[in-house]
């Protein structure tokens, strides 16, 4: 219970504790529990969806799922997609790129990532809206679950950029057991969607959420290897950044799957 609640801490808005009294242990093994972190994410971004589409058109609909989205973390996934990009940006050494990214300041290209996350992610679910119910809540659900452990395969497969901050805390405390842990829970999930939604999931939508997973597995192992030629290694801000990259290609990959299915 402690790593979940310190997991709930960290990734949302839900406060779960005081981590003036955390030791550094404490918070890295909290990687454990994020996929349930994601989970509780998932279920109100799922709950937001039932309530406003039985007032509001689809625009409305994905306009609330998004803003849940973005309030329920307090925008930290997206703070550090800015300063990643921001970053990534610049000209100069890999310590003034670094500098960068702790610079509390946002740049035009900062913006201009997030203006595309949001554009993204408000578009599948606008698309999702329209789609039945077995792809729609499912994929509300599981979404931010996969994100999530999405962090946890970078912080097992990467190494940090900085000998302080977060991010070293978790890359440095997250080993074999966490990544075991945490993939063994979202396969259960993934196995769970059957019984709940046994009269609508269809073996081929059940195969297609395996293989998102699959999918955002490579693309976390693309996005290691890009971060650690800019930046030597990652940060809380790469990790942050790869959690909403993660969130777009699994959105991406569901929606269009829909799209050929139809």
């Amino acid at each position: 219970m402690k790593k979940f609640l310190i997991a709930l801490q960290f990734l949302t808005i839900v406060p779960a504790g005081n981590n003036a009294v955390l030791k550094d242990a404490d918070i890295a093994k909290s990687s454990s529990c994020f996929v349930l972190a994601g989970l509780v994410q998932g279920l109100l971004l799922a709950a937001t969806c039932y309530v406003a589409a039985k007032f509001f058109p689809a625009d409305l609909v994905a306009g609330a799922v998004l803003l849940v989205l973005v309030l329920s973390d307090g925008g930290f996934h997206l703070d550090g997609l800015a300063d990643t990009f921001d970053a990534i940006a610049s000209r100069g050494s890999r310590e003034r790129k670094l500098a960068i990214m702790k610079d509390s300041t946002i740049g035009p290209i900062g913006v201009t990532a997030i203006v595309f996350s949001l554009l993204l992610k408000f578009l599948a679910f606008k698309n999702l809206s329209l789609s039945s119910s077995s792809i729609l809540y499912p994929s509300l659900f599981l979404m931010p679950a996969v994100s999530k452990w999405a962090m946890v395969v970078s912080m097992f497969h990467g190494k940090p950029a900085r000998e302080d901050g977060l991010g070293r805390i978790f890359m440095d405390g997250t080993g074999l057991k966490e990544i075991a842990v945490s993939t063994l829970m979202l396969f259960i999930v993934l196995l769970s969607l059957r019984i709940f939604f046994i009269r609508s999931l269809s073996n081929s939508q059940h195969i297609m959420y395996i293989i998102s997973v699959i999918c955002i597995y490579l693309a976390c192992r693309i996005s290691i290897f890009f971060f650690s030629r800019r930046f030597g290694g990652l940060t809380g801000d790469t990790l942050g950044a790869i959690s909403e990259i993660s969130e777009i290609t699994f959105l991406l990959w569901v929606t269009a799957w829909t799209q050929h299915s139809i």
